[in-house]
């Protein structure tokens, strides 16, 4: 199943994309055998600043037409990691084949993307800039996989 990340936003060079791109090449070379990844990020801008309604449009055109499209949403579902992976794990296995993540903007993401998401996800009810949330999304599907493939990164 391949992973998309969708988001407002260009993330420079700095220790947030070091992050991102650490765990994400983690994920990769981990996930592989587990029948996860690769992992693409996808990036869109809103120029004109149209707010959330006009990245929505913009989100809607990189989503993987079929993909499993999860918003992460401080409105969404708080769950631990171990969920995280079995839920990824469920997906795989209904043999799904695009998973595809998505962060919103400074306004959050449209109500209408968000009614088309199969699953809406939360890191909490704190809102977190675009920047680290892309950082924590990589390091979950990074502890998902390892979770999944039994391996001791993620301790309970």
């Amino acid at each position: 199943m391949r992973v998309h990340i969708c988001a407002v936003g260009r993330l420079r060079a700095g220790p947030e994309r070091t992050l991102l791109d650490d765990y994400l090449q983690r994920f990769d070379r981990s996930g592989r055998a587990l029948g996860l990844g690769p992992v693409t990020v996808h990036e869109v801008e809103d120029k004109k600043g149209g707010g959330s309604d006009a990245e929505a449009i913009l989100l809607e055109r990189v989503i993987p037409k079929g993909s499993i499209i999860c918003c992460m949403d401080e409105r969404g579902k708080i769950m631990p990691s171990p969920d995280f992976a079995n839920q990824i794990g469920r997906w795989r296995d209904d043999g799904r084949g695009d998973l595809a993540f998505v962060i919103g903007g400074a306004d959050g993401i449209a109500k209408s993307l968000r009614a088309k998401a199969d699953f809406k996800l939360s890191f909490g009810a704190m809102v977190w800039p675009h920047m680290l949330a892309r950082v924590m999304l990589s390091e979950q599907l990074y502890r998902a996989a390892s979770i999944l493939a039994g391996a001791p990164y993620h301790r309970v």
